[in-house]
């Protein structure tokens, strides 16, 4: 497997202190790994969750885009 972006960045680190660089599976078991991950996975579970509260509230709120709750899927907002 190719070194990522993170693996990269944590190799240079390790040779600018004259240490060793690591491979990808040495890098996974590292903190920085798990920090870099962790960060973002916590973005995008709190881009998804402003998303699903917005699209609950939108629906409850009567938002003319969307169908009454219970309504068939065949049933539009606009009736004509």
């Amino acid at each position: 497997m190719p070194d990522d972006p993170g693996t990269a960045a944590y190799n240079d680190q390790l040779l600018r202190q004259l240490e060793d660089p690591i491979g990808w599976a040495g890098y996974v078991v590292t903190p920085d790994f798990w920090n870099r991950t962790l960060q973002n996975w916590q973005s995008d579970l709190l881009a998804v969750a402003a998303m699903a509260v917005l699209c609950i509230y939108l629906r409850q709120r009567g938002s003319p885009q969307s169908k009454p709750v219970g309504a068939a899927h065949t049933t539009t907002g606009i009736e004509g």
